[in-house]
């Protein structure tokens, strides 16, 4: 699986991992499929939406690594 950091698209991380989807809702992301969102950085949606970015990365990576 590609490395997944603060710089990646959510777009890209959903067609990837469409099973992180409910950590971005979970999070307040709740327009993961709008076509703005699509193009955001994890940085950039978490600056807008007033989240510690490193927290949702580590959420999202123990996730991964769950399935693993």
């Amino acid at each position: 699986m590609p490395e997944i950091t603060k710089d990646t698209i959510i777009g890209e991380v959903l067609a990837i991992a469409p099973d992180t989807a409910p950590i971005f809702m979970a999070a307040g992301m709740h327009c993961l499929y709008c076509p703005a969102s699509q193009g955001e950085t994890i940085e950039e949606a978490c600056y807008v939406h007033g989240i510690d970015c490193d927290t949702l990365l580590d959420e999202i990576y123990s996730h991964l690594a769950l399935k693993e």
